[in-house]
């Protein structure tokens, strides 16, 4: 077939516009240069790639949220961190005012020891009652109160002595905490025993459990021993 009398720059441009905007004309062209298979494989690569960058969108969209709950995390534990080591902080004030109060306890006791020590080193001369009258600055010292009374109720059950008498215990209250007090110039078993059992009729007559004090020079183990399983605090030189 001649192409004679064809316009030639019309041709041209009529196939230029045709491959711009006819698909199926632009593949039947590449089908005919051998193009149709590289555009199909750059089709497919690109496609792949579109794929290739939506994955990779969806792990960086994954680990940001990650990250995010991992800040999160250590935001959170952080300040559990700052809060135990407030608490921390708060326990070593603690434990300091503690010590203090310990060596002012330490201080106290050895001075009333050595008194008690010297009373007792004197008791042979002076009779019980001007034992506990001696003593009575020095409980005051060792409880740290100002004033020590006098509590006295008439057992009559004999809940004490095991028949119907006057008890009598000397009594401090510090703090709201009422404390029962006896001072003996030496003291075994059954006087511990004895105010353990003044102190379970005060309980029942005033409905108040009250703290146990027994301030003596001398005690024998059996006392001691007593003392212990009793809930009585002992103050002695021993």
């Amino acid at each position: 077939m001649s192409v004679a009398g064809i316009d030639k720059t019309a041709l041209r441009k009529s196939i230029l516009e045709l491959l711009k905007s006819n698909e199926e004309f632009r593949l039947a062209v590449a089908g005919l240069l051998g193009l149709d298979t590289i555009i199909s494989e750059l089709k497919k690569l690109r496609e792949d790639f579109q794929t290739f960058v939506k994955l990779e969108e969806r792990r960086w969209e994954e680990n940001n949220r990650r990250w995010e709950e991992n800040n999160k995390r250590w935001e959170e534990a952080y300040k559990r961190f700052e809060a135990i080591e407030k608490k921390l902080l708060e326990h070593d004030k603690r434990f300091e005012a503690i010590e203090r109060k310990l060596l002012e306890h330490d201080k106290r006791f050895d001075s009333v020891e050595r008194r008690l020590m010297a009373l007792g080193a004197r008791w042979g001369i002076e009779s019980e009652e001007t034992f506990r009258n001696a003593m009575r600055g020095v409980v005051e010292e060792i409880l740290g109160i100002t004033k020590v009374g006098k509590w006295r109720y008439y057992d009559e059950a004999g809940e004490v002595l095991g028949y119907p008498s006057w008890v009598e215990a000397d009594i401090a209250i510090k703090d709201q905490v009422h404390i029962l007090i006896e001072v003996k110039s030496s003291t075994s078993s059954a006087e511990v025993a004895k105010l353990w059992r003044i102190e379970r009729l005060y309980e029942k007559v005033t409905g108040v459990k009250p703290r146990l004090v027994l301030v003596t020079p001398f005690i024998d183990e059996e006392g001691l021993e007593a003392a212990k399983k009793l809930g009585v605090e002992v103050y002695t030189k021993t």
